[in-house]
């Protein structure tokens, strides 16, 4: 995917990209402090927001292989398993029960199919949300602080998730986190953004550990110092 000249005006927010790219079958991530447009570039790319200027070039995507999970899931009213359906309803898509089946098992849900979905935790909520994301064997997948506050148990699993997923058909991922040693862990690329504008793009030991851009390095400095006082 290629994204140039792009505009967004919401109120006192500007954003302006000039270019990014999003290499096709990599696991990227976008870092930068809160209210600098990872979000709403996320939704300029599904298409729940318009631009007012500038191009996304899907490169041939289609638009319905592409899915978004958010920090706080939104959920049909109904059971677990008819929001996990709801992608594949709309998609015309018939429901593989037992693929269900073995998504619910691995995420220690299976006792939980039939439950209001809006009465799990939230971190049952989340790991739905994940499903509900994957169920349709989507194309192109962004995870905006999805598994951020996920326990370190539960994201591992969607660590190996993730990784499962690459070994056997590579997409492309956009992760949005404030865990940096995570952002580390998964991503190959790193797209830096400030005040909704786009700083640097490049592999993450470039962008985080060899940047010269002041404020890059201090916007690492202060998350390495949350992660570090939080233990």
């Amino acid at each position: 995917m290629r994204i140039t000249d792009l505009e967004k005006k919401q109120g006192d927010f500007q954003m302006k990209i000039d270019t990014l790219v999003l290499e096709k079958g990599k696991i990227h991530g976008i870092i930068g402090g809160n209210g600098c447009g990872k979000t709403t570039l996320c939704k300029l790319i599904m298409g729940i927001l318009r631009p007012d200027r500038g191009t996304l070039d899907y490169e041939g995507l289609d638009i319905r292989k592409i899915t978004m999970t958010a920090q706080r899931p939104y959920f049909i009213q109904g059971s677990v398993y008819e929001n996990i359906c709801y992608p594949l309803k709309i998609r015309r898509i018939r429901p593989d029960e037992q693929k269900i089946d073995q998504w619910l098992d691995r995420c220690s849900l299976a006792e939980k199919k039939h439950q209001y979905a809006r009465s799990l935790s939230s971190g049952e909520q989340q790991k739905v949300s994940m499903i509900r994301a994957l169920i349709f064997d989507p194309e192109f997948v962004m995870i905006d602080e999805t598994l951020s506050n996920l326990d370190p148990e539960n994201l591992e699993l969607f660590e190996h998730v993730i990784f499962d997923i690459q070994k056997e058909r590579a997409i492309t991922w956009l992760l949005i986190s404030h865990r940096l040693a995570h952002i580390y862990k998964m991503c190959g690329e790193l797209h830096f953004m400030h005040e909704g504008t786009l700083l640097a793009s490049g592999g993450k030991h470039e962008i985080l550990f060899e940047n010269k851009d002041d404020r890059i390095r201090r916007f690492v400095a202060n998350e390495v110092i949350k992660m570090e006082t939080s233990v």
